[in-house]
């Protein structure tokens, strides 16, 4: 892919991933809970990845990986936090945010979550996109990639299901789930999260992309704050 070809398709992306969260503002004025945003978070990253994969067709080895484990990773927490969302009301997080943002939530949100977090998640899409886009054939490093990956997805992917037994079996509100993962960092979920993007990165790497550092660099950073 030539680099003009490459920065209209990095806007394209962006312009795209920008629509669906405008439009993801506009139900949430009318239902006011802005909470549904989190089901969108890593569609916005499957949207970017998806719209690098239809360019860079055909797809080398690498990047119909790279785009399987993004379908993946995506779909399942998208799917998850949907459900666990499903009925609730709006998140105690964005309540309080929106509390110390009135008057004018309504509108102010627009930029405070959907475009705030719309722009992250294309920024830190990179080394997925790169990697997808790359014609290098697979390598070592992309084995060790893998396993990094696959090792955080574990870590969110069971860290996800006991908190949701705890949550659902606990007889006071006051109890601190200390088992299972649990017992071994305080957050195996994000954990997870912030692994299985180092994974990719390194796929970038392995595709010549090694700039993208500040992308999982972000990633672990927003997670830890």
């Amino acid at each position: 892919m030539s680099a003009m070809r490459m920065v209209f398709v990095t806007f394209f992306a962006l312009i795209l991933i920008l629509g669906v969260g405008f439009a993801a503002w506009v139900v949430s004025v009318a239902i006011r809970n802005v909470a549904f945003v989190d089901s969108l978070w890593s569609l916005f990253f499957l949207i970017a990845a998806v719209i690098f994969a239809a360019a860079a067709a055909p797809l080398s080895a690498r990047g119909l990986l790279v785009l399987a484990l993004v379908t993946v990773w995506a779909l399942r927490l998208s799917i998850y936090i949907t459900a666990r969302n499903w009925g609730e009301p709006e998140d105690y997080r964005y309540q309080k945010i929106r509390a110390n943002n009135e008057p004018g939530f309504a509108f102010k949100s627009l930029y405070i979550v959907f475009v705030l977090q719309a722009v992250l998640a294309w920024f830190i899409a990179m080394p997925a996109v790169a990697a997808v886009a790359s014609p290098k054939p697979l390598g070592w490093l992309d084995a060790v990639a893998v396993a990094v990956w696959l090792t955080g997805m574990v870590f969110e992917v069971v860290g996800d299901w006991q908190l949701m037994r705890f949550q659902r079996t606990r007889d006071s509100r006051d109890r601190v789930l200390d088992t299972g993962l649990w017992r071994y960092t305080r957050h195996p979920n994000y954990f997870g999260e912030a692994l299985l993007w180092w994974g990719v990165y390194l796929m970038a790497v392995a595709a010549g992309a090694w700039w993208t550092l500040v992308s999982p660099v972000l990633m672990t950073f927003l997670l830890l704050r």
